[in-house]
């Protein structure tokens, strides 16, 4: 048995329905905490995240660069190093094609500089989103043919580039292909054919016939699996540039790890090793770059988290090719000086700010769009949104798809076509979903949680509506599943079992911050918190009679609203009032308030049933 059934579905927003689950894996939890000399709670926050022996925990919690896998395992890289080599050595100008967001630019960053270091003549070219769109295409094969490129290395793209890849091999060029995203493919009865492009090598962990043990991999990681692989050769062989490349290598995983969590990667397997120790390399960066996007951020280095990267940093390089070039932020990394580090970077938060404030805008007028036209019926949520600038469809989608529960595309307009892009859910692979109407698309790529593409503004309510139509995800697959860790009693938290859990670090997606749960938590006060008031601070009582302090930084609206439905009216009111007696079902994670030089156990309210 692995998980088991906690409590009554509940609506929580919208038409959002949760459903929470107690995580139920077995294992020797006394012996796994003996031997890894932790609390039996952490052993089982170990367990919970599918790491099945105590030997595996082992790794997950002391795991080194060591424990990753060697990068001989992926299909074609022997061939691309010497590919790569070879055309080092004929002098040939090489040209580093990458990607305008994040993923894109630390791949473009890292394969430039490795090269460099070899002795190649290579620059970089990063689309432009707007008058090149993703990837390849044909402007940016002729342009490097008139440049009197002779190699083409494609990072974070060229999967999908067949036609132009075999272009470039017409006008004299080789292609070497680095990527990480699905390799598209044709239905052939029940057959499903790869269809790879034509170049003198493609390293990509998505192939069928790659023996990689870990395919989710970002771009950033495939091309530093790449020069280590390169490293591993010229130094074998005795050539030159492998003393400065290795010593430059420390500097390159602080941007594989960066990629690796911005790109949404599962921390599992060897990207969480990968992200732990390019942060602990992130956190005395010797690139000017870095280091000044942290200073004008407010982030002090010794306390730069995942958080930080995905939601603070990561951003700010994103609103470069959101809102600009992409150029901008691959300046920044290569900044030599404080002073042009920090300017940049300043640009880039300005640029950034800019852009949170169009996707708000852009974010309402998706959701009123969905609620007046009753499109929250449908499986998959199809948002025209002619006005709102086409860099931020992506991040708009995330967010219908958060507030909906439904896989979710936003389309623009662009120069000539509409535009799109898409965030799926857990159980909707949109690649394929994407590739079952591709007659009605003229470009698509991605994977199975995002993808963009582009259509004729004609084919709009078809693409909407056979998407829908072959949709086969039941209304089961809508509810959210909420997984509990433990139901543990908040009196058990102790400032040592929380500072236990940084064992667990870092956290995101495939390996999330615990989550806890108590039943029957009487809430007896509450007040609002935050300059709008939009968030709560309760005194809550346990079953053995201790009170304790609770925060919910949710709809704290939302929540008196079901408080009040769900135990009578007034009961919120008993509650501002300091005499509430409701007792509320809770789910709730947990932290370290630090304040005027104390630290004190915070409990973090994150559902309630």
């Amino acid at each position: 048995m692995e998980a088991a059934y906690f409590g009554q579905p509940l609506v929580l927003l919208g038409w959002k329905m949760e459903k929470w689950f107690l995580c139920a894996k077995k294992a020797d939890f006394q012996a796994w905490a003996d031997r890894l000399g932790v609390d039996q709670v952490i052993a089982r926050l170990i367990r919970n995240r599918d790491v099945t022996s105590v030997e595996d925990a082992e790794i997950y919690l002391k795991g080194t660069m060591k424990d990753c896998h060697s990068p001989w395992l992926l299909k074609d890289v022997k061939v691309a190093v010497k590919g790569l080599l070879s055309a080092v050595r004929e002098g040939k100008r090489i040209r580093v094609i990458g990607d305008y967001d994040v993923d894109g630019i630390c791949s473009s960053f890292i394969l430039k500089n490795g090269i460099a270091l070899l002795g190649g003549v290579t620059d970089v070219a990063i689309p432009h989103r707007i008058h090149d769109g993703y990837g390849l295409n044909e402007n940016l094969i002729r342009e490097a043919a008139a440049d009197g490129i002779g190699l083409i290395v494609t990072c974070d793209n060229g999967i999908s580039a067949g036609p132009q890849i075999q272009l470039a091999r017409e006008l004299g060029m080789d292609v070497i292909v680095t990527d990480h995203h699905e390799v598209p493919f044709v239905e052939e009865g029940d057959v499903r054919r790869e269809i790879l492009p034509d170049a003198l090598a493609v390293v990509d962990p998505k192939r069928s016939d790659d023996e990689y043990p870990f395919s989710g991999i970002c771009g950033g990681v495939v091309v530093y699996k790449f020069l280590q692989a390169t490293l591993e050769y010229v130094e074998q062989e005795g050539l030159s540039g492998a003393k400065e490349l290795r010593d430059r290598m420390e500097e390159f995983l602080e941007f594989a790890a960066f990629a690796t969590i911005c790109d949404i990667m599962e921390l599992k397997d060897e990207n969480r090793i990968i992200v732990k120790e390019g942060l602990c390399r992130m956190r005395r960066s010797r690139n000017a770059g870095i280091r000044a996007l942290m200073a004008v951020n407010g982030i002090e280095p010794k306390g730069l988290s995942a958080y930080h990267l995905g939601f603070v940093l990561g951003p700010c390089l994103n609103a470069t090719g959101r809102l600009d070039t992409a150029r901008r932020a691959l300046d920044l990394l290569d900044a030599e000086t404080d002073v042009d580090a920090v300017s940049i970077a300043m640009e880039l938060k300005e640029l950034n700010d800019s852009r949170k404030n169009l996707t708000i805008q852009g974010v309402a007028l998706a959701v009123k769009a969905v609620e007046e036209k009753h499109w929250e019926k449908d499986k998959v949520l199809v948002v025209y949104l002619p006005d709102v600038h086409e860099s931020l469809a992506g991040i708009i989608a995330g967010r219908v798809r958060e507030q909906f529960g439904r896989p979710s595309f936003v389309l623009t307009n662009a120069e000539g076509a509409i535009k799109g892009s898409g965030r799926s859910t857990e159980n909707y692979n949109m690649y394929e979903a994407l590739t079952a109407v591709k007659d009605l698309l003229t470009k698509f790529g991605g994977h199975k949680m995002a993808a963009g593409l582009s259509l004729a503004k004609e084919n709009v309510e078809e693409f909407r509506r056979r998407l829908n139509e072959n949709c086969t995800l039941t209304e089961e697959d809508f509810v959210t599943c909420l997984h509990i860790d433990v139901a543990m009693p908040m009196e058990y938290v102790t400032m040592d079992l929380i500072r236990q859990m940084e064992v667990l670090e870092p956290f995101g997606i495939g390996n999330p911050k615990p989550l806890f749960a108590q039943k029957e938590v009487t809430f007896v006060a509450g007040w609002r918190m935050g300059k709008d008031g939009r968030c709560g601070r309760f005194q809550v009582m346990t079953k053995s009679g201790r009170k304790m302090t609770l925060v919910y930084f949710g709809d704290l609206d939302q929540f008196l609203k079901w408080l009040d439905e769900k135990h009578g009216m007034g009961s919120s009111e008993k509650l501002h009032q300091g005499c509430g007696d409701r007792q509320v079902t809770i789910a709730y994670q947990v932290g370290i308030n630090s304040f005027r030089g104390r630290d004190e156990v915070q409990f973090l309210m994150k559902a309630y049933q």
